[in-house]
């Protein structure tokens, strides 16, 4: 077996494959830019190389960088993770002539399957159902734009190379189409170095689903059965399962059987995902063939019990599967969360920043649930402009789906990040929505049901009740602390009341809290009451609470008279005042929000790629007005009315921060 491995990637799954090399007794090598000196995979291997500044493409994807770092440290082989170089088959032969082995399928198999173009003609050669659309390469804006119209509205514009939602684009008009095929050349550029795109019919309401498959060099192959990936925003995979609510036996056997033919017939060896589009009546549709480790493939070692990182190091090693079909099971359910550092509130727009507080679940296997979180970032680390704005995968395993959705719930209530912007709340959402709970989804769900957005979530009263008991129990254990701390008399608790009134997402709720040793009990007016017993004491960023016979997680922020509670994709504020400060509180006035209609502001930290507008011009609602690239990815900001441009206070090229005033208008 190899006795080091250099792993050319970084975050999270470069940690995870230090994890499985460490297993194996497999010493490991890290690399680094500027941005990632103190990053947790630098950590955690045995050496680290320092290869270059922050931007991917003077670093990380510098072939000669690598190798001269798979030199300094005689790695005898490499894993390339995903993203960067993992699809590149320059670095694969670079290794090859360097005679280091590459932990992924041979060169041939990735020039034939990392091109998309290639890759549909190949599985159209092997039989295997491909989606319409023109596989040429298209020049420049006006051809996409007669080929997008001889296909048919809506049509996917893909880059070649791509990957990871980058470089991808969905039309539904001849203006789309230009400025989509414009995007997803300069983003491909960018992200893979290759800018070449393709055009392809989208198929509205349909189902992601890809085949995990497993080849060895000695012609065996298995199929490790399916993960779904419906739920999307830009073509980039926000919670995947495992196995798909959606398939029967019959369809996932047809899948997987045209997976492993499309494997063979490219001479595949290593672990790949075919990914396929499913309609309705269970048609399948072959999309691209991955050459590498998927994101997501936690969910299928869940299922499997199957070590995809190792099986790929022995792959590569040259040993033979140690598996068969018929090895090949499906043990309960398995969902995967990626926690992302974008704002759920602002459109789900990139978040840098420090993470001042960074505590995931606690990670268990025990019989019955599993909670697995794959990270690459710590407590106290920044998170880079640079680099994909994923920073864990937060994994749940149980018997049923429901149980696995259950644990989810939980584990997302006890996952605190502070510092950025992240969308754990609006995951949490996911969770609890009806459409997800019944597994009657399609690639289409957060456009569909969140069409304008996210703003939070609106906590049914049953939820909101056991939260004003909770609250209501944990104010007064603050007010015994308090009353202690002041020294103002032995006989604390009769400085602390009874009576107090909970207001919460509009809502007031008066209660009478009846406290001994073992909890509290808590009244509300209508003579209903809920037990409350919990370990929280003040200052705890975390409650966890019985209510009621039922387990209950809470975020617990200080505020004045009262709590900042987040749980279940909520975001409160929980005011807690005697009935005297809560009448009083009631004649307060709001205060009014500062006036913004007439500024175009920068949603999120990035670069100035392009204005469209200059001072004087006048534009229309929709308009175009200026490109801003942040995290790999370009974001075009329009014109929510009509109105003129009176000034423009940044170019191409400048960098700006949150809320930095970009134009102004009349």
């Amino acid at each position: 077996m190899f006795k080091k491995i250099l792993i050319a990637n970084r975050g999270e799954i470069a940690c995870r494959v230090i994890k499985t090399a460490r297993k194996m007794g497999i010493a490991t090598v890290a690399i680094y830019s500027d941005a990632d000196r103190n990053a947790l995979h630098v950590q955690m291997a045995d050496e680290a190389v320092h290869i270059g500044p922050p931007p991917a493409n003077e670093s990380y994807i510098v072939i000669d960088k690598v190798m001269e770092a798979i030199r300094q440290t005689g790695a005898e082989a490499v894993h390339p993770g995903y993203g960067f170089l993992s699809e590149n088959p320059k670095f694969a032969k670079a290794l090859e002539a360097e005679g280091v082995a590459f932990v992924g399928p041979p060169v041939k198999a990735i020039e034939a399957m990392g091109d998309k173009i290639t890759s549909k003609k190949i599985a159209q050669e092997a039989d295997v159902s491909t989606v319409p659309g023109y596989m040429g390469l298209i020049e420049d804006a006006d051809e996409a734009v007669k080929i997008s119209n001889e296909i048919g509205y809506p049509v996917m514009i893909k880059a070649s190379a791509g990957g990871g939602g980058k470089g991808m684009r969905i039309a539904w008009s001849d203006e789309e189409a230009r400025e989509g095929f414009q995007s997803s050349k300069n983003e491909a550029a960018s992200s893979f170095g290759d800018d070449r795109i393709f055009i392809e019919k989208f198929v509205t309401q349909p189902r992601h689903i890809e085949i995990q498959v497993l080849c060895d060099s000695h012609g065996n192959g298995v199929y490790l059965n399916e993960r779904e990936c419906s739920i999307q925003r830009r073509n980039q995979k926000v919670v995947e399962e495992a196995p798909s609510p959606f398939l029967d036996e019959e369809t996932r056997r047809a899948m997987g059987e045209q997976s492993l033919a499309l494997a063979h017939a490219v001479g595949y060896a290593s672990a790949g995902t075919v990914e396929f589009i499913v309609d309705g009546d269970r048609n399948f549709y072959f999309l691209e063939m991955n050459t590498r480790l998927q994101v997501e493939h936690p969910v299928t070692e869940l299922i499997t019990g199957v070590d995809l990182v190792e099986h790929m190091i022995r792959v590569a090693y040259g040993e033979k599967l140690a598996l068969t079909q018929d090895d090949v099971k499906i043990n309960g359910w398995a969902i995967e969360n990626r926690l992302y550092a974008e704002d759920p509130y602002r459109g789900f727009l990139p978040s840098i920043g420090r993470l001042t507080r960074y505590r995931p679940p606690e990670e268990i296997d025990i019989e019955g649930a599993v909670v697995r979180n794959d990270t690459g970032v710590y407590e106290g680390g920044e998170i880079s402009m640079y680099y994909d704005p994923m920073i864990a995968k937060l994994c749940t395993w149980a018997p049923t789906r429901a149980a696995a959705i259950d644990g989810m719930r939980n584990a997302l209530d006890a996952f605190e990040v502070e510092g950025i912007g992240h969308n754990l709340p609006f995951l949490s959402a996911v969770m609890d929505h009806p459409k997800f709970v019944s597994g009657d989804m399609t690639t289409a769900f957060i456009a569909e049901e969140y069409p304008e957005g996210f703003s939070g979530v609106e906590l049914p009263e049953d939820v909101l009740r056991r939260i004003a008991a909770s609250t209501a129990a944990m104010h007064r254990v603050a007010e015994i602390r308090r009353t202690r701390v002041s020294g103002r008399m032995d006989n604390h608790e009769r400085h602390v009341g009874e009576d107090w009134v909970v207001s919460l997402q509009g809502q007031d709720y008066p209660v009478t809290v009846a406290a001994d040793r073992e909890g509290a009990s808590v009244r509300f007016n209508d003579g209903t009451t809920l037990r409350v017993s919990s370990d929280w004491t003040p200052g705890d960023t975390l409650a966890r609470l019985d209510v009621g016979g039922d387990a209950l997680v809470l975020k617990v922020g200080k505020i004045t008279q009262g709590f900042r509670i987040r749980s279940r994709g909520a975001d409160l504020k929980v005011h807690v005042r005697t009935p005297r400060q809560a009448k009083l509180a009631a004649l307060m006035p709001e205060k009014l929000a500062a006036d913004t209609s007439k500024l175009l502001l920068c949603p999120m930290p990035g670069l100035i790629v392009k204005v469209n507008v200059a001072e004087g011009d006048e534009v229309q609602e929709g308009q175009a007005l200026c490109t801003v690239e942040a995290m790999k990815m370009e974001n075009i900001l329009r014109a929510e009315r009509r109105g003129v441009v009176s000034k423009v206070n940044a170019g191409p090229g400048d960098s700006l921060a949150v809320d930095d005033v970009i134009m102004e208008f009349e």
